[in-house]
Parts: C-alpha cells; sequence; structure tokens
C-alpha cells in the first residue's frame, strides 16, 4: 500500500474498515460528523491524534499509520508499513503489550490503554488513554487491530 493521499482516495477502503470496527466496538464514531468515505479517511490521516493499525498475520506487521502517528514513531509510511507491531514497544514491554493483545482480541476493544512505545531513533513515549479495537469486516471475519491515542508524553 502507498502511503495516503488523494491519487489513493487516502486508503478509504482500509480507513472505513477502521471507522466501521471502531463504531462497532464502542458505539461512537471516531472523527463524529463526517460523512463520505473520502473525507472520513483524508481527516483521519491529517488527524491531530495518532492513529495506526495492524494486519490479522501470526506476528502482526503494521498496515496504516495517520501523520501524525507516522511523526511520532518518527517513521516514514514504507518503513512504518513493513514493521512488526511488537516492535513499537521496548522489549522488556512486549509481553505486557501481547496481554493487552490478547485481552483486545478476546473482549473486542479495550480502552483507557498506557504504555511505553519506542521511535525509530530510540525516543521513548509514553500513550495515555489509548483505545485498542479488533478491525472486523462485513462478515465479522478479523482483519487485525487498530489503535488510537491522543495523549502522549515524551519520557
Amino acid at each position: 500500500m502507498d502511503k495516503p493521499s488523494e491519487k489513493n482516495n487516502y486508503l478509504s477502503e482500509h480507513t472505513e474498515l477502521i471507522r466501521q470496527s471502531y463504531s462497532h466496538w464502542l458505539l461512537s464514531e471516531l472523527i463524529p460528523e463526517v460523512s463520505s468515505a473520502l473525507n472520513f479517511a483524508k481527516s483521519l490521516f491529517e488527524a491531530d491524534f495518532a492513529i495506526v493499525s495492524h494486519n490479522s498475520a501470526a506476528e502482526p506487521i503494521f498496515n496504516y499509520a495517520n501523520q501524525k502517528a507516522l511523526e511520532l514513531f518518527e517513521f516514514d509510511w514504507l518503513d512504518f508499513t513493513s514493521l512488526p507491531s511488537k516492535y513499537s514497544a521496548e522489549p522488556v514491554n512486549q509481553s505486557e503489550r501481547e496481554r493487552l493483545l490478547a485481552t483486545v482480541t478476546k473482549n473486542g476493544y479495550i480502552d483507557h490503554y498506557e504504555g511505553i512505545r519506542l521511535s525509530s531513533t530510540g525516543k521513548r513515549f509514553v500513550i495515555k488513554n489509548a483505545v485498542v479495537w479488533n478491525l472486523i469486516d462485513k462478515y465479522q471475519t478479523y482483519q487485525g487491530q487498530a489503535a488510537c491515542f491522543k495523549q502522549w508524553d515524551y519520557l
């Protein structure tokens, strides 16, 4: 997948999966009052909060990040979307991250999550009040997970 842009409709097909799954689990809108899929996709990519998603592989790989997440994690699109998502956490925190993802897989979502993450240059930051949810398609088939957070502090 190429980086979201006008040329590829800001990956609106994937962002609709993110949007509809969020609405399914949390019974609210990720970005209220945005009607069209294209407007939502553009708004999501340009939002002032971070959002990422990974696929459903045994060792999940990131498959989406908005501009804010790319800035926080200090990655370009190509490198981020080829990164196993477990490497966004320090090795010492990876088992905690795995427990979180298992809880999300079982329950559909979790909110108010906090955890330490790493940028590509080794900067550490704590994400606060994150929401993590399962991505499910219209057939209720598991497609991966997404996370959204509006609060973070560099350590």
